[in-house]
């Protein structure tokens, strides 16, 4: 477990201190400030990624989210920012947590590749599905099943998802900064940037932005990871101005050119933004489309996934935090849970694909957050964000993902917290770890570790000593590795 950052905190003074335990916790606002914000700045990628995602995707019946491609693309990104804005401030005020909310990437993917161009499946069907899934979540947190299955996880397995999420943000660092690419000649998997080379000023930005944040790291300075992303946005916007990169082009062109945003000073810093896309659902129009078994396979498809990526989620915050108990729980399970379940029939209700809560919150933990008040800060900046759209454009994914690597090697410490000698628990210990960097999933990392730890507790002799909800859970990370063949056999 992670020791947070020594900071002299000021004494208990005022409701906001009191509200959110900052002094309680060793924090300060100015540092809950900080981490906020770093915190959004790691995750804003989100506002442009989402549109891009669910945006440009026609649905079954041909026709575009928000009525047609023009449009669509911005109406998302409102809608995007909004939902994440409102929840994360919720996820602050109600359970006291440094974990931001926003549209799950990999959720929103699984929504318009999977649910949402099914034959005359249509953008409301598939939101409508997305809202299923978080009222069905959200019925498992107030029986207490979610937090029960959590608790039942054995804490050596709690360890090995926390760094398995660890190297696994450091590795979307890498990727979304362009370092780690998949070859064009496919011969291996992945490589080093292009051809096994660093080309290109968008990776300068990034190493140079790498090499800022360590050096700040180590010598301990206030706002490491925030004055690094600034510094390397405004390098970025110097180099666009001279260099003219331009971005990447889907079609493989510019390769070496900007990965998400291009940095520019926008002609203007507001725009107004377009909700129209808020309440477009239809919470069972699905089932008249493509019949009720596979609705409940889509729906079991999502909710699995987020069922336990918040839970990873939770306990790798938690420790980089220092705020998990001695069961490796963190404080206020049930709360977290409840707003994170909204927070998923949100991103339905909103046609943004369900939101859960976003690992990229350990940078803003790295940055020293410990409090909800750095949720509401993250949450603010996204409400912002939804008139300040231009501003957010601003900071290309090479300047923020440094930031995500360093909290990867931070997670990654945490990995002298298991028994490697103990192979009944080191080994679903390391498969949890390696299958989620190496599967681009949280949930595919964890279904690997839980299946492990049963099968091997079965071999062992000692399967009395699972829990019941181990099995359950085991069995239904099978069922979910097999959702595929299972929504052709029955489809």
């Amino acid at each position: 477990m992670s020791t947070p950052r020594t900071e002299s905190a000021p004494a208990t003074s005022g409701p906001l201190d009191r509200f959110f335990k900052i002094t309680e916790r060793g924090s300060t606002v100015g540092r809950e400030i900080r981490g906020g914000l770093v915190t959004f700045f790691a995750m804003s990628y989100i506002i442009v990624l989402n549109p891009l995602i669910i945006g440009t995707v026609a649905d079954g019946t041909g026709a575009f989210l928000g009525g047609d491609e023009a449009t669509s693309v911005a109406k998302v990104a409102a809608a995007t920012a909004l939902i994440a804005g409102v929840m994360s401030v919720a996820m602050g005020v109600f359970a006291n947590f440094p974990i931001a909310i926003a549209a799950g990437l990999g959720l929103n993917a699984v929504v318009a590749f999977s649910i949402a161009i099914l034959p005359d499946m249509t953008w409301a069907d598939a939101m409508g599905i997305v809202v299923i899934e978080g009222i069905i979540i959200g019925v498992l947190v107030l029986t207490g099943f979610r937090e029960a299955v959590f608790k039942a996880v054995p804490v050596e397995l709690k360890t090995a998802i926390s760094v398995g999420i660890g190297l696994f943000i450091a590795f979307i660092g890498f990727v979304d900064a362009g370092i780690v690419r998949i070859p064009a000649s496919l011969a291996t998997p992945v490589e080093l940037g292009i051809g096994g080379s660093l080309v290109g000023w968008p990776m300068l930005v990034f190493v140079l932005g790498l090499l800022l944040t360590i050096v700040l790291w180590v010598k301990k300075v206030k706002g490491a990871l925030l004055i690094s992303i600034i510094a390397a946005t405004v390098l970025a916007i110097i180099i666009e101005a001279i260099a003219q990169v331009g971005p990447q082009v889907p079609d493989g062109s510019n390769a070496d050119g900007w990965k998400l945003n291009t940095p520019a000073i926008p002609d203007s810093p507001v725009a107004v933004p377009d909700f129209d896309l808020l309440g477009n659902f239809s919470l069972f129009g699905s089932i008249e489309k493509v019949g009720l078994i596979t609705v409940v396979l889509l729906v079991f498809s999502l909710l699995l996934a987020d069922f336990f990526d918040t839970m990873g989620t939770m306990v790798a915050v938690g420790s980089e935090a220092g705020l998990l108990d001695e069961q490796g729980n963190p404080p206020r399970t049930r709360a977290i849970l409840v707003v994170d379940s909204i927070a998923a029939a949100a991103g339905g209700a909103g046609s943004v694909s369900s939101n859960t809560s976003y690992i990229e919150s350990a940078a803003g933990v790295g940055e020293g957050a410990r409090t909800g008040l750095a949720s509401v800060v993250t949450g603010i900046a996204f409400l912002l964000a939804t008139f300040l759209s231009p501003i957010v454009d601003i900071v290309p994914s090479e300047a923020a993902t440094p930031a995500l690597v360093l909290v990867g090697f931070l997670m990654m410490s945490q990995v002298t917290g298991i028994d490697w000698k103990n192979i009944e628990v080191s080994l679903p210990a390391f498969l949890a770890i390696v299958l989620m960097p190496f599967t681009f999933s949280i949930t595919a990392g964890m279904g690997a570790g839980f299946i492990a730890f049963v099968v091997i507790k079965v071999a062992v002799g000692k399967a009395a000593k699972v829990h019941p909800l181990m099995w359950g859970a085991a069995i239904l990370f099978v069922l979910y590795y097999i959702r595929g063949p299972l929504q052709v056999w029955f489809g």
